[in-house]
């Protein structure tokens, strides 16, 4: 919950506090995000554990949550066994499933943003033991029985309800893929490969992440500044996309995608597994085994779709092939439309950004955030001056009360993961055994910088529309009253999960929304209208390229995951690269070892543009109009939000869309984003 106002503060407070109280009001929310950080000395307070777990005081806590957990866990597999099959049954499988996550969950967290070693190292045992355990239960006879009798009985079938006869259905399916009607040998076969495949996931995602080195006298010397020092090398950890010097994105390039001949070999190896795993429980490849269940269904779909996007942007070709490099993108932005990210930052200060989600989702769903101080020891840094880095905050709804919990990790600190995500802690879920429900927990991580002495945090608008789309994912956990937490708020498709952070995009940028709290933080006056109109008409400069990008991606994708290739990882890009971007492969470069999404959404990367299809078309639809409609908020909540997975989501787009879209209205709808509005560039030329 976010920090509040503390009545010692105020002799700490720079002079613009002062200054921008004369002009304007926050709100509580506001107010703590924009408040200057301040140290919290309890030297009383009982330390709680990471995120109230008490075991979690200190790494050896990992031990002992994750003891804990797997005799929960042998207790729970007797009961789901033993019992009568019925709803009994179900919910044994989603406690099972929920002893384990919770503690897998907050682990997976932990071994990526806490900044001690010791917590990171207990966090990732912890998640390779809990991991193990589960593609063993996946594969375990007796267990998948007693499922087995509940679904083969048509009685007991019918008296389930839809929500519980899904969440059974997705358990078996766990079942199916890792190779439950195998015989033993086989079983084990595929067994060993699970786990094989989480020591080659492990290993590829931290080598993507590595930089890469090269001898300081490789390069000029006048250029050493733009790169890390590591004695006699320099070290290259990015494309430096945004650096105005064509040679330094040039070395940056060069180096930071050299190959790596380890890393190499463990893409290979991890692509040759996986579709081992998927042949040997029955599927056609890996992609065949992941499209499962999601809007796209099978990958010729998913290949249809890419192949229909990629005729309706070649009479855009050569646009895209022109304004390629991220750089090139950055300065007409600027040049072409006056958006230098400077001139926007004073107006969204990270306390008006907060402000104007609260103000959002009140109005649209009747959802309020609300502050509190965390415990001692509840957030993950030992250094007090941190603890306002990393708040938390309640979500409370107007008429059915608390809602859930969303920890707030936004600055910057030395090894923390500079990338944007939110992170499941714990599911929401009905406990039958409490007659309560369990409360979700998630974590927004962002990379914001530091207040300064005369300004509170300012956002770029990249910056603004990446917190609207992490909250976004948060709103859907929080707004998912689901009974089972197997399919809790973003546990659903894939290809649906980026429905709701990409639909806030567009709220971010529309002018209704960003005039109720776009202030800027020394004067109070609002951001123009055409300054708005400005940033949206920027976002379709060489939009068909970065379309035809992810197009790229996608397929890259899918082709390495279907069936195996005579060619090697590199070779298959370069064509792909050709076909499907046009522009022309550097030698000497292995792009697809920096491409980390092949772990987390191997085979279904082409869920970003489904997803954003989606969002364009739900927007369109149902928001242009009127952004601030409560009547709409509720149905959008009541259709795709409550249901997390529990629902088909083409069902859910369904009952949103009051309409089935087909594969064309996906494409068109990415393609009509793309039109430009000439008014907007004609006015601005002329003022």
């Amino acid at each position: 919950m976010f920090h509040g106002q503390h009545p010692l503060q105020c002799l700490e407070r720079s002079l613009w506090t002062h200054v921008r109280r004369n002009v304007t009001t926050w709100s509580p929310v506001g107010a703590a995000f924009n408040a200057k950080p301040h140290r919290r000395l309890n030297l009383i307070e009982k330390n709680v554990g990471l995120f109230g777990v008490p075991e979690l005081s200190c790494p050896a806590g990992f031990q002992a949550a994750t003891e804990t957990a797997l005799k929960n866990t042998e207790r729970l597999v007797g009961k789901a066994c033993s019992c009568s099959p019925g709803v009994e049954t179900v919910e044994s499988f989603d406690q099972l499933s929920d002893g384990l996550c919770k503690v897998a969950d907050l682990a997976d967290f932990v071994k990526v943003a806490h900044p001690d070693p010791a917590f990171r190292e207990a966090a990732e045992k912890t998640c390779i033991e809990i991991g193990t355990v589960v593609e063993k239960l996946n594969t375990n006879v007796k267990l998948c029985k007693s499922l087995k009798i509940l679904l083969d009985n048509p009685d007991i079938v019918a008296k389930l309800d839809p929500n519980t006869r899904k969440v059974a259905e997705l358990f078996m399916f766990d079942f199916e893929i890792s190779g439950i009607h195998l015989d033993d040998k086989l079983r084990k076969e595929a067994v060993a490969l699970h786990v094989k495949l989480l020591d080659l996931n492990n290993e590829f995602l931290v080598g993507a992440h590595l930089p890469n080195r090269i001898a300081r006298s490789a390069i000029p010397e006048h250029l050493h500044l733009h790169f890390a020092d590591e004695g006699s090398f320099i070290q290259v950890g990015g494309l430096h996309a945004d650096s105005p010097d064509d040679l330094v994105r040039e070395i940056a390039y060069r180096i930071y995608l050299y190959p790596n001949a380890d890393l190499v070999d463990c893409l290979e190896e991890l692509l040759k597994c996986r579709y081992k795993l998927a042949k040997l429980v029955g599927y056609d490849s890996y992609g065949h085994r992941a499209l499962k269940g999601t809007m796209a269904k099978t990958p010729a779909k998913d290949f249809k779709m890419m192949r229909n996007m990629k005729k309706k942007l070649n009479p855009r070709n050569s646009v895209s092939d022109f304004f390629c490099s991220q750089h090139i993108l950055y300065i007409m932005e600027i040049f072409l439309y006056n958006i230098e990210p400077s001139l926007y930052s004073p107006y969204l200060s990270l306390g008006a950004c907060m402000e104007g989600l609260n103000n959002l989702f009140s109005q649209l769903y009747g959802v309020s955030l609300m502050s509190e101080h965390p415990s001692a020891g509840e957030v993950w840094s030992e250094d007090v001056r941190k603890l306002v880095d990393l708040t938390k905050s309640a979500v409370v709804h107007e008429t059915e009360g608390l809602l859930g919990y969303i920890y707030c990790d936004f600055y910057h600190r030395q090894h923390k993961p500079q990338q944007d995500c939110h992170f499941t802690i714990r599911g929401g879920r009905w406990c039958q055994e409490t007659g309560q429900y369990q409360l979700p927990v998630v974590v927004l991580m962002l990379s914001l910088p530091h207040p300064t002495k005369s300004a509170p945090t300012l956002l770029t608008p990249g910056m603004m529309e990446n917190l609207f789309h992490e909250m976004g994912h948060a709103m859907h956990s929080m707004l998912g009253r689901t009974r089972y937490q197997h399919v809790t708020g973003t546990r659903c498709a894939t290809d649906f999960a980026e429905v709701p952070s990409i639909l806030m995009e567009y709220f971010a940028t529309d002018y209704r929304v960003l005039s109720q709290f776009a202030r800027h933080y020394e004067t109070g006056q609002p951001l123009p209208e055409s300054m708005v109109a400005r940033l949206c008409e920027s976002k379709k400069v060489c939009g068909a390229a970065d379309i035809q990008l992810q197009i790229f991606y996608a397929v890259l994708d899918q082709i390495y995951h279907s069936k195996p290739q005579s060619r090697s990882t590199t070779e298959i890009l370069k064509e792909m690269q050709q076909k499907f971007y046009g522009l022309p492969y550097t030698p000497n470069t292995a792009w697809q070892l920096r491409f980390s999404h092949l772990i987390g959404y191997g085979a279904k990367y082409y869920s970003y543009l489904m997803s954003r299809a989606v969002a364009s078309m739900v927007w369109k639809q149902c928001f242009v109009q009127d952004p601030l409609n409560r009547d709409m908020g509720e149905r959008y909540r009541q259709e795709m939000l409550a249901h997390g997975g529990a629902k088909e989501p083409m069902l859910m787009v369904e009952g949103m869309l009051q309409r089935r879209p087909t594969m064309e209205d996906f494409v068109d709808a990415l393609v009509s984003e793309l039109n430009p509005n000439f008014e907007t560039f004609i006015m601005d030329s002329e003022s």
